[in-house]
């Protein structure tokens, strides 16, 4: 192929990528420009991206004071962390046990997690949330975290990347005298860093951003989560303050896009090697 033909097809791709990132980045972009705006100047009917008059440090301000902005934020960490550390604790054995050792029962347990793959929160609400009020536990951390420490979706990701981890290693350690727990310790988890780190943002980006469980189990705003908080910037009488909302999104969504570029590489590795496609 001539120079021509390879700087074009540069430029064709580039072309693509950068119209694609555009268009995920876009709802971004109104968010920031709508934090910045007065209300009077959000619903105007000419659009712009650039503030007529610059509300930033009153829509903040309002953000930080209408809800304890540290409280639901302390709230998402603890919900995700406990999640995502109690789905790891028990998707790595089961997938190690799924991928390296020999029983009878594996193929039907693969067929089972195939099949917890189709289930969603939705089918299964009704009943934990009968359940939770049986014993008291609705407004807990123990009713937001208990429905999803075990995560099918992590022991097929897992299972995955064991698979490509070579069997010598496995029988290696074993002739080292290494019992099983070892050697999941010591040999698997530090080869599946890259796997962890891509779960981990799967998992705490969903659980992070998960409305519809809090909403069932939670009334007590002491223990509501960032997307639950985000409702209290409701007004029926006064109608939505629209650029306080995007301020206060704008804070819960930060640590999310700042986790994301600083696992970046690790995550793109973790899905590389697990053999999921987009």
């Amino acid at each position: 192929m001539s120079a021509n033909t390879l700087l074009l097809a540069r430029i064709v791709r580039l072309s693509i990528l950068s119209l694609g990132a555009l268009v995920f980045l876009a709802p971004y972009i109104f968010m920031v420009s709508t934090a910045g705006k007065a209300q009077s100047d959000i619903f105007t009917s000419s659009l712009s991206l650039v503030p007529q008059q610059w509300f930033h440090v009153q829509n903040f301000t309002k953000a930080l004071s209408r809800v304890s902005m540290g409280n639901l934020l302390f709230n998402g960490v603890i919900v995700c962390l406990l999640i995502l550390v109690i789905q790891v604790i028990i998707a790595v054995p089961c997938a190690y046990a799924m991928a390296k050792l020999k029983f009878r029962a594996a193929r039907a347990m693969m067929v089972l997690v195939m099949l917890g793959l189709l289930v969603p929160i939705h089918a299964t609400a009704l009943p934990l949330y009968v359940a939770f009020d049986k014993v008291g536990g609705l407004n807990s951390y123990f009713a937001l975290v208990a429905p999803f420490t075990i995560s099918v979706f992590g022991i097929f990701l897992f299972l995955q990347f064991f698979r490509s981890i070579p069997d010598d290693l496995i029988h290696a350690a074993r002739l080292d005298g290494m019992t099983e727990v070892g050697i999941i310790a010591r040999v698997i988890v530090p080869n599946a860093w890259p796997a962890i780190t891509a779960f981990a943002i799967f998992s705490v980006v969903a659980h992070w951003n998960d409305l519809y469980w809090p909403l069932i189990v939670i009334s007590n705003q002491a223990y509501a989560t960032p997307p639950l908080g985000l409702l209290y910037f409701r007004a029926a009488e006064a109608g939505d303050d629209y650029g306080a909302l995007m301020a206060a999104t704008l804070i819960i969504t930060f640590p999310l896009v700042a986790a994301f570029l600083l696992a970046q590489k690790r995550f793109v590795e973790g899905i590389t090697m697990t053999g999921l496609k987009g």
